[in-house]
Order: C-alpha cells, then structure tokens, then sequence
C-alpha cells in the first residue's frame, strides 16, 4: 500500500514534468527531390513557352522577307489572252508575278491552267487596280480594244506596255487616248510561241522608254518589267520606234513577205532535201503559222513596208531581166557565132539603197542607165 501512494507523487510528477517540457523540434526538412514529377511538368511548359519566343524573331524576318519578295514582283493585266498573250504569261507567272486576264473570248480554262485570274469584264479587271496593263492584241484591233478599258477605275500612273510588231502606231495611239499621268513602254519582243518555244536566250526584245515618270517608284516599276525579259536570257536593244519601224521593215516584213510567197508555191519536203531548202521550209512554217491579221498590220501600220514591197516588186523585175539577157546572148552565139565579132558585157542591175522615207523609187532600168552614164 504504501508502495504504491509513494508511485503515484513519482508518477504524477514525471507527468507533470513531462507536460511541462517543450515538445521536441520538428525533423529537419528532408530535401526535395532533384526531379520532382511536377515541376518536371511547369519546366517543360516554360521551355515551349521560350522556344515560341526564341522563334518570333524568325518569323518576322521570314515576313520582312516575304514583303520584300513581294515588292520585287509585278501585278499584270494581260489584255488579249489569245496565243501570244497565253506564252507570255506562262513566263511572267513562272517568275513569281501576278496575271491576271482578260480577253473578248473565254479563255478562263487556259487562265486557270497557266494560274492566272480571267476577268470577262473589264470593269472588274480594272477595279483590281493591276500596276500594268500589257495589251496583246492585234495590230488592228489595237485602238478598238484601247478606247473600250474604263481608264477612270484604274491607279493614276499605271503602266500601260505594248508589244506589238510595229512601235510607231501604239505609240501615237497611247499619247492620244491616254491621260497624260500614266507611263507608257512600247516594246517588241523579235520572237514568237514558235521561236520562242525553247526559251528566250539570245533572242532580241527591243523597247522604247515613252513616257516614265520621274518617281522613283515608276522608275523601278517600269525596270521590273524589264527584267522580266532579260533574266529570260533577251538581248536588250533600247531604239526609238521610228528607228524601229525603220529596220523592222527592211527585216520582219520582207521576212514575211517570202514566207507568204514561198506558201503560194505549196513547197513541200523531199527526199534530197538541201540545208537552204531546209531553211525555206522552216520560214513557210514560222511565217505560215501567224495569223493573216499580224502580215496586213505590219504592211498596213509601218509606213515602211510599202517601199519595201516596191523595191521588192522591182529586184524580181530585175532578175528576170537579167535571166532574159543571159538568154538572149546564148542564142545570139548559137544563131550568128563570132560573125559579128561583137563581145557582149554581162550587166548586172542592182537596185540602189533604199531611199529615205517618202522619195521616189526609180525602175532599175534608170538606175543602171545612171550608173552606166
């Protein structure tokens, strides 16, 4: 009994003690894992957060780019999107440029097929605001088609180009139709869909800078245009359009004048074909498959081309006279021998240069005559 009241002080008071005392300091913080799974999961969030960031930059060179690329390249209505007009813009939306088409006949399957946008109405083209109207119609259809654009839905300062075989004509007619605030380019490539059709290396474009602003914009507009042809490998030649006309109908007329002969005649090819007949059936062929339209505009709009059909008419006359006269002196020598004793001078007229524009043209009878005296 005692033993045990004396337990209890010792009991309560180790309970008393116990209480009393601090309760003991926490364990000391374990140390977080190197990799804990979530933060695992907010790093990665983070990292594609900053790979977006880091990429911007990128992205906005690659537009600066893109606009720059844009503003190198040409927005061009294409008027008269028959044969020729389809084989330019083949090239012109293989460099990157904008075509958009428009003709009286519906071409819009071919546009779609080159990637061009056809327009049947002019109007609607015209609202597009192209920077450059190239005209590929006709020689004779050239005005016509001109005097039906709605001019007044166009920018102010467009570029309107022609690419027609005789310069002298488009030329007026811009100057006379159009307002006096948009650029004019008369051009001629010297090649066509047959020629052309394995490039355009080596091959001749002449143009004649008309009217071209002096802003620096125009300038430059009109230059991309011009380096449509040259990164096609063309020869540039820069000549006014009279000088064009000039040489053109001594060379492009007369080229298509014996082409035109030679198809009267139905050459056809043989099995001892020689190089020169070659070529001739080659000329029948190139000349042949332009449209009728395309020689009669070159007669008719080069004030040229009909000296030159003069001079032409006389150098057979000529030949044939010269033959006769070969023939004339073999049956002399056959019928009379050396009775006459008579030697007989071979002549050979040969028709002057040609005369400047508008003098008259001489018969080669009197140009030998003179020669002769």
């Amino acid at each position: 009994m005692s033993s045990l009241f004396s337990l209890r002080p010792s009991t309560a008071a180790q309970h008393h003690r116990l209480s009393l005392s601090p309760p003991p300091p926490p364990p000391p913080p374990s140390r977080l894992p190197l990799r804990p799974h979530k933060p695992v999961l907010r790093s990665r969030h983070r990292v594609k957060i900053l790979a977006l960031d880091a990429a911007q930059p990128f992205d906005y060179e690659a537009r600066i780019s893109d606009r720059l690329h844009k503003s190198t390249k040409l927005k061009i209505a294409v008027i008269g999107f028959g044969n020729f007009g389809q084989f330019l813009a083949k090239i012109l939306i293989g460099q990157g440029h904008t075509v958009l088409a428009h003709s009286r006949s519906n071409y819009s399957d071919a546009a779609a097929n080159l990637g061009a946008a056809f327009f049947s109405d002019a109007d609607d083209l015209c609202e597009e605001h192209p920077e450059v109207i190239l005209l590929c119609t006709s020689i004779i259809s050239t005005e016509k088609v001109l005097r039906s654009l709605p001019l007044q839905r166009l920018k102010r300062s467009t570029l309107f180009v022609d690419v027609l075989s005789v310069k002298e004509f488009p030329k007026s007619l811009f100057m006379q139709i159009l307002p006096v605030d948009f650029d004019i380019l008369c051009t001629h490539p010297m090649f066509g869909p047959e020629s052309g059709k394995n490039g355009w290396s080596g091959l001749t474009f002449v143009y004649d800078k008309v009217r071209i602003g002096d802003e620096e914009s125009r300038v430059l507009r009109c230059q991309r245009f011009l380096d449509i042809f040259a990164k096609e490998g063309c020869r540039m030649v820069e000549m006014s359009c009279a000088e064009h006309d000039r040489y053109a109908a001594g060379s492009q007329f007369i080229t298509h004048t014996m082409g035109r002969v030679l198809e009267k005649l139905r050459l056809e090819s043989t099995p001892v074909n020689t190089k020169g007949y070659e070529t001739l059936l080659n000329l029948v062929e190139n000349t042949a498959s332009d449209s009728f339209d395309l020689y009669y505009g070159l007669f008719m709009y080069n004030k040229n081309a009909m000296e030159q059909l003069e001079r032409l008419d006389l150098a057979f006359e000529s030949l044939k006279k010269e033959l006769f006269g070969h023939l004339h002196d073999v049956l002399r020598k056959q019928l009379f021998g050396k009775a006459e004793g008579l030697e007989v001078l071979e002549e050979r007229p040969v028709l002057s240069k040609l005369p400047p524009n508008g003098a008259p043209l001489l018969p080669p009878s009197d140009s030998v005559g003179a020669q002769n005296s």
